[in-house]
C-alpha cells in the first residue's frame, strides 16, 4: 500500500516523500458475516430468518413442511438447578381473571357510589400478587378523598377473598390470613407484628422471653405461619413458556443418536421461473446474478450450520455420556476450548453453535449449556464438576441433623476430609445460595 508523507523542520514541509508499507487486514465477508449469525440463531430465529431471506430475494422459495408452524412439539423447558417446569402450569386459564372475581364480590356489598367507586379503584391499582403498594395519603390525594373515607375503604377491601388481599406488605398480608383462619390465634398474630424478622432468623428463644410463653408455642405458630400463602391473588395470567427443542438426542438400540429438530423449518428452493431473465438487459442480468450468489451463500451457510452443530454435539455428548445414565451428578468438567481443541475448531465457532440452543434428550429438556461446567480438583489429582458438588451438597445438607445444622465450614471440611476436593467456605455460601438453601442459623429446628 502507498502513503504519501511529509517531511517537516522547523515547521516548514521540506519535502514530500512517497512510502510503501505493508498491511495486514483482516476483512469480514459478507458471506462469513452470514455464516456467523445463522449458527447462533435457534430453530425459531431461524425460521424467522428465512422468512425475511425470501422476501428480498426472489430467487428464494420456501417450501412450508406440515409441521412448519411452532404449534406442535413445544415442550416445557427444564433448567439446571430444580427449577423444573410443569407442562400443567403452563395451560391456559379459561376461568374468569381473578381481578374480575373481586370486582364481583363489590357488586355484592351495600355501600354508597363513592365507597364503590373507590374500591374500584383500589382493586385495579393491587399489584400482580394482590398488594396494594399505594400510600393512602397518595390515594386521597389522587382521588380528592377524606383520608378517613379511603381508610375504610381499604379496610373492607382487605375483607375480600382470599384472605390477604390488599395488604401493605408481608406482615400485614400473613396477619390479615390468621385473623380470617385462626380467629383466636393471638400469639401468632403478635409474632407477625412485632417479631417477624426474629421468627425468620429461628430466634425462638427470644420471642418465647419476649411474649412470656413457651417455646412450644412459638413452634407451633411458626408452623402455621408457614402454612400462609404470602401472594394470596395472582392477578396476572402467566405467559405459556414453551421452547422449541433444537437438537434431539434418542437412545436407540442402546445408542445414543442426535440429530436437529428441523422438522419445523421450510424447504429453501431456487425459484426457477426469474432464471430466464438473466439473458435480459445489463441490470437486470446483474440483479439476478447478485440475488443467486445469495442464494448460494444462504444455502452454504445453513449447510454449515447444520455440520457445525452436529459435530458439537456429537463431541459433547461423548464427553457427558455419563449424564444419560446418572443425570447431573454423571456431568463432568468440560469448558469451551476442550470441545473446540477436540474438533480443531475456533472456541468462539463452539459458542455460537451453542448459544441460545435447547436439547432435549432422554433426561429431559435443557439448556444447551448446560453441559459445560466447571473444574474443581481433587486430593487425588483427577477432577470433578462443579454440578456435582452442588448435588453432593444439596444431598448432605438433607440428611443433616436439623436440631444441630451444618455450618459451611463443617461442609467445606466434610468436602475437604471425606471426597478429596478442596473448597473454601465462602464457595460454600455461594454454592448454597445458588441452590436456595438457608443458612445453618435458618436451618435449625428447636427442640421443644
Amino acid at each position: 500500500m502507498m502513503y504519501l508523507s511529509a517531511v517537516f523542520q522547523g515547521g516548514v514541509v521540506m519535502e514530500l516523500v512517497l512510502q510503501q508499507k505493508q498491511k495486514l487486514n483482516l476483512v469480514m465477508t459478507m458471506e462469513l458475516r452470514q455464516a456467523i449469525a445463522i449458527l447462533q440463531y435457534s430453530t425459531v430465529e431461524l425460521y424467522e430468518y428465512l422468512q425475511q431471506q425470501e422476501l428480498e430475494n426472489p430467487l428464494i422459495e420456501l417450501t412450508e413442511g406440515k409441521e412448519t408452524h411452532f404449534d406442535n412439539g413445544n415442550i416445557p423447558v427444564k433448567k439446571i438447578g430444580g427449577d423444573s417446569k410443569n407442562p400443567i402450569d403452563f395451560l391456559p386459564d379459561e376461568k374468569t381473571d381473578e381481578r374480575e372475581k373481586l370486582l364481583e364480590q363489590l357488586v355484592w356489598l351495600d355501600i354508597s357510589d363513592k365507597e364503590r367507586a373507590l374500591l374500584h379503584y383500589l382493586v385495579f391499582n393491587l399489584d400482580e400478587n394482590g398488594y396494594l403498594l399505594q400510600r393512602e395519603e397518595d390515594i386521597s390525594s389522587e382521588l380528592g378523598l377524606d383520608i378517613e373515607d379511603v381508610k375504610i375503604g381499604v379496610e373492607k377491601l382487605q375483607g375480600f377473598e382470599p384472605a390477604g388481599i390488599g395488604a401493605r406488605n408481608l406482615a400485614e398480608c400473613l396477619y390479615l390470613q390468621i385473623k380470617a383462619y385462626y380467629p383466636d390465634d393471638h400469639v401468632t398474630g403478635l409474632i407477625i407484628k412485632a417479631h417477624l424478622e426474629q421468627l425468620a432468623e429461628k430466634k425462638w428463644q427470644e420471642i418465647a422471653k419476649s411474649l412470656n410463653i413457651e417455646l412450644a408455642e412459638v413452634k407451633s405458630s411458626f408452623e402455621r405461619i408457614r402454612s400462609l400463602n404470602p401472594k394470596p391473588c395472582r392477578l396476572e395470567k402467566k405467559a405459556i413458556e414453551y421452547v422449541t427443542p433444537d437438537i434431539i438426542v434418542e437412545k436407540k438400540a442402546g445408542k445414543l443418536e442426535v440429530y436437529l429438530n428441523d422438522k419445523y423449518l421450510p424447504k429453501v428452493e431456487f425459484n426457477r421461473s426469474y432464471s430466464a431473465l438473466s439473458d435480459g438487459e445489463k441490470d437486470l442480468n446483474k440483479y439476478i446474478k447478485d440475488k443467486y450468489k445469495s442464494y448460494q451463500m444462504l444455502m452454504s451457510s445453513l449447510e454449515q450450520r447444520r455440520n457445525t452443530i452436529l459435530k458439537v454435539t456429537e463431541t459433547i455428548i461423548n464427553k457427558q455420556k455419563s449424564f444419560f445414565t446418572e443425570g447431573f451428578s454423571g456431568l463432568n468438567p468440560l469448558t469451551l476450548k476442550e470441545i473446540a481443541n477436540e474438533i480443531d475448531m475456533h472456541e468462539s465457532t463452539v459458542s455460537r453453535a451453542t448459544m441460545n440452543k435447547f436439547i432435549q434428550t432422554p433426561k429431559g429438556t435443557f439448556e444447551f449449556r448446560i453441559f459445560f461446567t466447571s473444574k474443581l480438583n481433587t486430593d487425588n489429582g483427577e477432577s470433578t464438576s462443579q454440578t456435582k458438588v452442588k448435588l453432593l451438597m444439596e444431598k448432605y445438607i438433607q440428611n443433616e441433623n436439623k436440631y444441630k445444622p451444618y455450618s459451611d465450614q463443617k461442609i467445606a471440611d466434610y468436602f475437604k476430609e471425606k471426597k478429596g476436593i478442596t473448597i473454601s467456605r465462602r464457595t460454600v455460601a455461594k454454592y448454597r445460595e445458588e441452590l436456595n438453601i438457608p443458612s445453618s442459623s435458618k436451618r435449625k429446628e428447636v427442640k421443644v
